[in-house]
């Protein structure tokens, strides 16, 4: 039956939902003529359909996070006429061969292909992804597949056992948490405000019998860390007592002298160091001290029998008053029990992320959910409040806006301009342009946040490698290393160097924003060089660089992805969606048939350099000067601020709030109306990933493996004698922090080694000096990030954008590149510290 004939106007909704790329494909006419028939003629028109009769390419083209194509910002805004006539994406001979009826044919072929690729399996209903490696490209063409290697959405399909098993793991770590989450209440403590008394003691009955023997509090004051013992004699003295009682049934929380028998201590006074004057008292930010008391097996049975009550004792050397907020938790949990549970969540995470048994997105979702659930079995089960402030959403706004600002961005042609230029003046040559590309990135992640740098040159990155017929996935890998080495060079270029140098105990003790270059400086130079030899090393054969095949194969493997995401956006629910995803599916069939016809017969030789650069310049020009400048005129409000974030004084605004702030300017001055358009550009999916390992590294503190790491560290030190303690403190910092790093988001790990080394350095034992433990941190947490896919957000990010235009590269494959050069790097670094602040003392 004639498509056209089974047009309504609820198909003729789903095809509007469509992106115009594929709305205008001739494929879909009679759409497009029932709506011109019905609503007249209000369609866009894509000037490279019109201007270059050319089919829209990868490069024109990209996946939206919706599983649709996403226009490449050119073409959105010029109507097109009634008239005006469409030319078939596909060449002649191609467009013939779809004359039969399609449903009947049962000529396919089964395309195995790499970066950034989908493979079409033998059936005349559907089309599969395919896998999207880096490597060697197969390609058949006997219309038949392996039926044990296929891949769907981009990850592995071993066999239909190891789906059974993925299936029943998940289905039983579901289980798990939903049966935890279902079963247990929000843990909701009650604290109380109370004063300490001068020269006697404030004391707090336990209302109930805890359940356990172990029972926490938890104070919440002017406290000092446990690292200032030595500087204080002023302490808050804890602890707790057994009250024998007489067997009346007295109330607990009204009981009178005479109701007590004996009163016996039963455990030891925990000592919490405070300042030594009220001065000092007003002056300190509040921060909350927890410990945990076991009474032992015998002395639970008397409470739980009735025969004794627990109290709590609290009394101070403070000659004045001491305010505090007490808390107790009847249910405290059992710290050495939480970290082998998390340290488990984590490893489950890193399977599923490093052997793609599932997208990482879902993955981190899955691991911070169970994490919760973990927590919840342990008694722990946080509100949703807290979970709500575990997410940083600074850094998602700043991702939000950024990204909104780079999709408009993109329209102005701007990214395909700065390409062709950087090919022209690198002579089309393969290693100069890779390192011009790569400095320049490092450069500008010294000043603006290396996740901003990124979001700005990915999409450069990206077109520059298809002018120049390159693979796009180990020059972004470089790209990205480059920003993380580049952003370590400045307190603004990096969240790790941010939380250092914002740390007001840091501030004080002369860590400025030129020290801090100053002492950076040095060591990121010769990381930089190392890192170039590295990458040459590693991709010596520049055929590592390129695809195995032909451009124009290269761009059907393309415009097949993205047509096959658009059919699969469209479900089954109803037949108007079945009836544009049949016609969408038409589509892909005809270009299997045209790439099969590609792969026989040859592809053209490549063109000269300057006949390439002539016709690059002539296809890429900046296609709105008007909104380039608007453009311009808001990256401007944006860069200035960042740079101003450095100087609270001049300015309140935060990074996310500037990017946010940002790109509202940006619609302003756009009149944007078709704000669906730019929304959809924006990667939900690594805004997920964030906010989900957001939650997961927090619920993993509470579980205390990041603690842990710390007093595993503080312990080493401590082991060692006097005069090798500073180089034994700057090694295990350094590498302590890179490959906790590597593997566990910088952002949490470094609020927690700042306070560590701040401890070390305030630990009167040890008189270590402070800047050099400083450097080590700042060096080890933002180069440690290149050790893996998600050690950085920049990494992250990265491989976000770079998957929705149609080039994903896995956790092995990043990992192969980014681990050793993030070795090399923090030898390279280790050697500096070691002559410099232990040979040489320079701080």
């Amino acid at each position: 039956m004639d498509p056209q004939s089974q047009v309504t106007e609820a198909s003729l909704e789903i095809w509007r939902t469509l992106p115009a790329a594929i709305r205008q494909d001739p494929s879909l006419a009679s759409f497009r003529q029932e709506h011109e028939r019905l609503h007249g003629c209000c369609c866009q028109r894509w000037t490279s359909l019109n201007d270059h009769k050319s089919k829209p390419t990868s490069s024109q083209t990209a996946a939206a996070p919706d599983g649709t194509i996403r226009e490449n910002a050119q073409n959105m805004r010029e109507p097109l006429s009634r008239s005006c006539p469409d030319e078939d994406p596909l060449p002649n001979e191609d467009v013939s061969a779809d004359d039969g009826d399609d449903n009947h044919s049962k000529e396919f072929i089964t395309i195995k292909v790499t970066n950034p690729d989908s493979s079409i399996e033998d059936s005349s209903k559907a089309v599969e992804p395919v896998n999207e490696k880096n490597g060697q490209q197969n390609a058949t063409t006997d219309g038949e597949g392996d039926e044990h290697e296929t891949t769907v959405g981009g990850h592995h399909q071993h066999s239909k056992l190891f789906g059974y098993i993925k299936v029943g793991i998940l289905l039983v770590v579901w289980l798990f948490f939903t049966g935890f989450l279902m079963s247990v209440h929000e843990k909701e403590l009650t604290p109380r405000q109370l004063s300490v008394p001068e020269g006697t003691y404030r004391s707090y009955i336990l209302p109930e019998s805890p359940p356990t023997s172990r029972i926490g509090i938890n104070l919440k004051g002017a406290f000092l860390s446990d690292q200032h013992h030595n500087n204080t004699s002023t302490y808050v003295f804890v602890n707790l007592q057994l009250l024998y009682i007489h067997s009346n049934g007295s109330n607990s929380s009204y009981l009178q002298e005479h109701d007590i028998k004996h009163v016996e201590n039963i455990t030891n006074a925990w000592h919490v160091p405070i300042p030594s004057s009220l001065d000092a008292i007003d002056n300190m930010d509040e921060t909350t001290r927890k410990h945990v008391f076991d009474i032992g097996p015998i002395n639970h049975q008397k409470v739980s029998s009735g025969k004794a009550v627990v109290r709590v004792r609290l009394s101070s050397n403070l000659e004045a008053d001491f305010p505090t907020k007490f808390t107790y938790d009847p249910t405290p949990m059992d710290v050495e029990v939480g970290v082998i549970y998390a340290a488990i969540v984590l490893l489950g995470l890193y399977v599923l992320i490093i052997w793609e048994i599932v997208h990482r997105t879902f993955a981190a979702i899955i691991a911070s959910t169970l994490a919760i659930g973990v927590l919840a079995a342990m008694n722990e089960r946080p509100s949703m409040p807290k979970l709500i402030s575990w997410i940083d959403v600074e850094t998602l706004l700043l991702l939000f806006g950024m990204m909104i600002l780079v999709a408009i961005l993109s329209e102005t042609g701007i990214f395909d301009y700065l390409a062709v230029y950087a090919y022209q003046v690198t002579n089309g040559k393969v290693w100069p342009l890779i390192n011009c590309l790569c400095i320049f990135t490092a450069i500008l992640s010294s000043f603006l946040d290396n996740v901003t740098t990124v979001l700005l040159m990915t999409p450069v990155t990206i077109r520059l490698c298809e002018v120049m017929e390159l693979n796009p996935v180990p020059v972004l890998m470089s790209m990205v290393i480059y920003s993380n080495v580049g952003g370590t060079l400045t307190p603004v270029g990096d969240p790790p160097n941010v939380i250092i140098a914002s740390n007001s105990h840091i501030a004080k003790n002369g860590v400025n924003f030129a020290t801090f270059t100053l002492h950076m400086a040095i060591p990121i130079f010769f990381v930089m060089i190392t890192t170039y030899f590295q990458l040459r090393m590693k991709f010596k054969n520049i055929n590592d660089l390129r695809f195995s095949e032909p451009q124009d194969v290269q761009e059907i493997r393309h415009e097949i992805a993205v047509w096959q995401r658009a059919a699969a956006s469209l479900s089954s629910y109803s037949k108007d969606e079945d009836l544009v995803r049949e016609t969408l599916l038409k589509k892909v069939n005809r270009l299997s048939r045209s790439l099969k016809k590609k792969l026989v017969t040859g592809s053209v030789p490549v063109e000269s350099y300057k006949a390439t650069l002539e016709e690059m310049k002539r296809k890429y020009p900046i296609r709105s000067t008007s909104l380039l400048i608007k453009s311009a005129i808001t990256l401007a409000f944006v860069i200035t601020f960042f740079f101003l974030h450095s100087a609270p004084d001049i300015q309140k605004l935060s990074l996310g709030w500037t990017a946010l702030l940002g790109a509202l300017l940006l619609l302003i001055l756009a009149d944007r109306e078709d704000i669906e358009s730019v929304i959809a550009r924006v990667e939900w999916s690594t805004l997920l990933f964030f906010a989900a390992l957001f939650i997961l590294m927090e619920a993993l503190a509470e579980l205390g493996l990041i603690d842990w790491i710390g007093k595993q560290t503080e312990n080493v030190i401590l082991s060692v004698s006097e005069e090798s303690r500073l180089a034994v403190a700057i090694l295990i910092i350094l590498w302590v922090s890179a490959f906790a790093s590597a593997f566990v988001d910088n952002i949490p790990l470094t609020t927690m080694m700042v306070k560590i080394a701040i401890g070390l350095a305030e630990n009167e034992t040890l008189d270590l000096p402070l800047q050099p433990l400083v450097w080590a941190l700042a060096l080890g947490a933002c180069l440690g990030g290149n050790g893996t896919l998600i050690g950085a957000s920049a990494n992250v990010v990265c491989a976000g954008v770079a998957e929705q235009h149609g080039y994903r590269f896995t956790f092995i494959e990043y990992f192969k590149v980014g681990f050793p050069v993030m070795v090399g790097s923090v030898i390279v670094s280790t050697i500096y510290l070691m002559f410099a602040h232990v040979v040489f003392t320079w701080h």
